[in-house]
């Protein structure tokens, strides 16, 4: 197990190297020079150098790439030239919002097709089967902006059961949680007809499997089978598609962020490219890909619990 975990670690660790190496070119070679962008179209020559120079622009890329990157080592992800606020500041105030709408998000998600994709695999073939199947295909080609949208419309606009966008905070947790639903909704949609049809298809195939008939052979019905084998050994494939939602949740709910007017990371982003505010989409783009990594780390040791055939192979 040591020597599994080791790999995995030393795995993530170049992973992270290889995303800052990649992030900091990319946003790099965005157009744009964010000094002559602050001080507008009218500003000097002189005036822009000096700014460049105030903001560090004229270092070399290496040196900038070094300062920035043992910055982030150290918790130091820069101040905002824009908010004229240290990033991790802004970066502890939206991780607040977006966090928990992943988290909500993903157990909505769970819950939904955790049932469903179990009751596909059980009713294969059947009125259950096929009207879950439509109901995931369906949930896939919505858009979730035209969903939350149409959300927004029906329970906040005509039922007025939530509201229609905004954060109150925390300091009322049940405000807070019903301003978070609509949003949570929109997102789990899509992620749940992935998440049941897959679990569907890895219940399948681990119906047609030897052991599950040996399980048959000793007086189990298919029912019995499915609960009692089936659904923990087809469990790897699942927590895979997870990993990659909550990861997704949490970087990419831009659109739902912009619609329901939550001041989130993603809005954060967004707002920042606007801005050519490059120290902020960097730091807070390389979070969420650390994010998204630590979590890919986390699954592979859930596969390992899951699974130990897997420890013998790392």
């Amino acid at each position: 197990m040591i020597r599994y975990l080791a790999k995995r670690f030393l795995s993530l660790t170049l992973s992270l190297i290889a995303a800052s190496l990649v992030i900091f070119a990319v946003i790099e070679v965005i157009p744009g020079d964010p000094a002559a962008f602050m001080l507008g179209l009218n500003a000097r020559p002189e005036a822009v150098e000096a700014l460049r120079d105030q903001m560090g622009l004229n270092n070399p890329l290496f040196l900038r790439y070094l300062s920035w990157v043992g910055g982030l080592l150290t918790g130091d992800f820069g101040t905002s030239w824009t908010y004229k606020t240290p990033v991790a500041e802004l970066v502890s105030d939206r991780i607040w919002v977006s966090l928990p709408l992943a988290v909500y998000a993903l157990i909505l998600s769970t819950l939904v097709a955790f049932p469903a994709g179990i009751l596909a695999a059980a009713r294969r073939g059947g009125l259950g089967d096929v009207s879950i199947m439509g109901a995931t295909q369906l949930g896939v080609a919505i858009p979730n902006f035209w969903f939350a949208m149409i959300l927004v419309l029906v329970f906040a606009i005509n039922l007025r059961w939530f509201p229609s966008g905004g954060f109150p905070g925390w300091d009322d947790p049940l405000a807070a949680l019903k301003s978070l639903t609509l949003p949570a909704i929109a997102l789990a949609l899509p992620q749940a007809a992935i998440l049941a049809r897959v679990m569907r298809s890895s219940l399948l195939d681990m119906l047609s499997e030897d052991f599950i008939r040996t399980a048959r052979a000793k007086g189990l019905s298919r029912r019995q089978a499915l609960w009692r084998h089936a659904v923990r050994n087809a469990l790897i494939p699942v927590l895979t598609i997870i990993g990659l939602q909550f990861a997704f949740l949490l970087a990419g709910g831009i659109i739902i962020e912009q619609v329901f007017f939550l001041p989130g990371l993603g809005r954060l982003i967004f707002q920042s490219i606007s801005a050519r505010d490059l120290i902020v989409v960097e730091s807070v783009v390389m979070l969420l890909v650390f994010t998204v990594i630590v979590v890919n780390f986390t699954v592979d040791l859930a596969y390992a619990l899951v699974d130990p055939r897997l420890r013998s192979r790392g």
